[in-house]
């Protein structure tokens, strides 16, 4: 790419790869999601979607290493890698210790039937691959960005004809998923450990992990913050029924797939905190919202063609999905101001982290927005849950969408503010407006063709979408022509390096 030169973090490049192999893990994820939820109960599927529930809360300090990893690699710091990944393994260990004789208490509360606690049994080696992963991939996205893409695919891949064998061959459907998921996880690590392998032979350095532990008081603060948050699902299922949590599940399934845009950005980070150079990032913006933009419009066209793909009873779902698609450009703006905030932040440049700096620095500022979150959303969904919604499947599901889109749109303003009195980012009013007006199009064509309920006419549907969309945004917008053209410019470089 043009943008950046052959030194450094290749931000476009970076990004694109990782976009792509998130797109391409778009197919791969709706082939496992749909083995599941084709051979599962809607009930079922509400139960698996409460075993990662419950895990989150087990996973809760797996970033915080790795947070303060990507900074210090990032910034040539000897050894970071492997003293970062030790660290997380540790943490991981004790977390996996906790989280197995409280898994009999959990389910018994939830009422979960006992003929699943296998699943969540099996999910304790998950905690081990997570906190791995997250290490490792704090180390290549400092270094080698485009890995962390090729590890997904990698991942991807081995789920998939795992989960085929187990679900489809040998009729374990849930179990079969969570054992295909650890193994395929543990596939990736051992990818990501033979990139890294040449790291592994620096020296530990323990006065990074006291750093770490005085600088992780702020990502335990968030990541608790975040989970607090996140009990309002743990709501959903028991005042709504697993249905309800099952509804939302099968919405936010789809809606994701938009938040994989933000991927264009990923690189951004650590060239921030390696160059503190300014000049990527409107340029990382325009890119993100432009796909970004038209994959909402999709969602929003044609939710129940989307729904319909994992189980026709799902297409109730439609209207929890369209307000997700809407909520997730807020998440994917926010995730993008945040990265800003925080690449631009110098308060560890030294491999020193002090902690009444970073109490009052922009990190710690940013992290607590999730107490103020869950501080709205919680009381809220108790009210309005057991007052208007107890035991209703899909209204339960539809108020709980609306009550943290509407604090996520108020977090947004305030993280807003807070960057403003920081950092200024020129917003490409121009190039949205066209990025816009050519999904509006996009999408008022698919809102007049027939809704596809089957799979492959539904694909064909977003094909053409895509199309209608590239090809009126080539037309009106003289940065996409470029981009485009830097695309093939690198694809050129790489053949001419292969031959």
């Amino acid at each position: 790419m043009k943008d950046v030169t052959d030194e450094g973090i290749r931000v476009q490049y970076s990004g694109l790869i990782i976009f792509g192999t998130k797109l391409a893990s778009v197919v791969t994820g709706m082939m496992f999601t749909l083995l599941i939820t084709r051979n599962v109960t809607k009930h079922d599927f509400g139960i698996w979607a409460n075993v990662f529930d419950l895990l989150a809360y087990f996973t809760i300090l797996a970033t915080a290493i790795p947070f303060w990893t990507t900074r210090f690699v990032a910034r040539g710091k000897e050894g970071a890698t492997k003293t970062g990944f030790i660290a997380n393994l540790a943490i991981a260990a004790i977390s996996a210790a906790c989280y197995l004789p409280i898994v009999f208490i959990a389910t018994s509360v939830l009422n979960v039937e006992s003929t699943f606690v296998g699943i969540y049994l099996v999910a304790s080696i998950q905690i081990i691959n997570i906190h791995t992963i997250c290490a490792l991939e704090g180390s290549l996205r400092a270094k080698k960005p485009q890995a962390v893409g090729y590890g997904l695919i990698i991942e991807e891949v081995s789920k998939v004809c795992l989960a085929y064998l187990l679900i489809v061959e040998l009729q374990q459907p849930l179990l079969g998923s969570m054992i295909s998921l650890v193994a395929a996880t543990t596939i990736q690590t051992l990818y990501y450990l033979r990139i890294l392998r040449n790291e592994f032979e620096q020296k530990i350095q323990w006065s990074y992990v006291r750093e770490w532990l005085r600088g992780s008081v702020a990502n335990i603060y968030q990541a608790v913050g975040n989970q607090i948050a996140a009990i309002v699902f743990i709501l959903l299922l028991s005042f709504g029924t697993p249905e309800a949590r099952a509804n939302y599940q099968a919405a936010i399934t789809i809606a994701s797939i938009i938040a994989y845009s933000s991927f264009l950005s990923f690189a951004l980070y650590p060239k921030l905190l390696a160059e503190n150079k300014m000049g990527d990032v409107t340029a990382s913006l325009k890119m993100v919202l432009m796909f970004a933009i038209p994959m909402a419009a999709g969602a929003l066209a044609i939710p129940e063609s989307f729904l319909i793909i994992l189980n026709e009873v799902y297409a109730v779902a439609a209207p929890i999905l369209v307000l997700l698609a809407i909520d997730a450009l807020v998440i994917i703006v926010s995730q993008f101001y945040t990265f800003v905030l925080l690449g631009t932040e110098k308060l560890d440049e030294e491999a020193k982290i002090p902690l009444r700096l970073l109490i009052r620095s922009n990190i710690f500022k940013v992290f607590t927005l999730p107490y103020v979150h869950a501080a709205v959303t919680l009381p809220t969904t108790i009210y309005v849950l057991t007052s208007f919604a107890a035991g209703q499947s899909l209204d339960a599901a539809l108020y709980v969408t609306v009550i943290n889109m509407a604090t996520r749109l108020a977090m947004f303003f305030a993280l807003y503010g807070i960057m403003r009195k920081s950092v200024r980012i020129a917003v490409p009013w121009r190039s949205i407006g066209k990025y816009a007006f050519a999904a509006i199009v996009m999408g008022a064509i698919l809102i007049l063709l027939p809704h596809p309920t089957r799979l492959t006419l539904t694909l064909l549907s977003v094909v053409v979408g895509a199309l209608v969309y590239g090809a009126l945004l080539l037309t009106i917008d003289r940065d996409t022509r470029t981009l485009v053209g830097d695309i093939l410019d690198e694809v050129r470089d790489k053949m001419r390096s292969i031959t």
